[in-house]
């Protein structure tokens, strides 16, 4: 239902083929396909707030 989404280097090290990619460029390219499906990125506080993650 949710749909969520997880980017890093340990996943994938191209942005496409034969192109090396930074970890900022992921997570950029993943935003942009989210915001294009009509979806929204979370913010961090949001996110841990889904999780259940005690806020220091």
């Amino acid at each position: 239902m949710a749909g969520h989404v997880r980017v890093g280097l340990e996943d994938n090290l191209y942005l496409k083929c034969g192109v090396l990619t930074q970890n900022e460029q992921l997570v950029t390219q993943a935003a942009d396909i989210i915001d294009t499906l009509g979806g929204a990125v979370m913010s961090p506080e949001e996110t841990r707030d889904l999780l259940g993650f005690e806020r220091s």
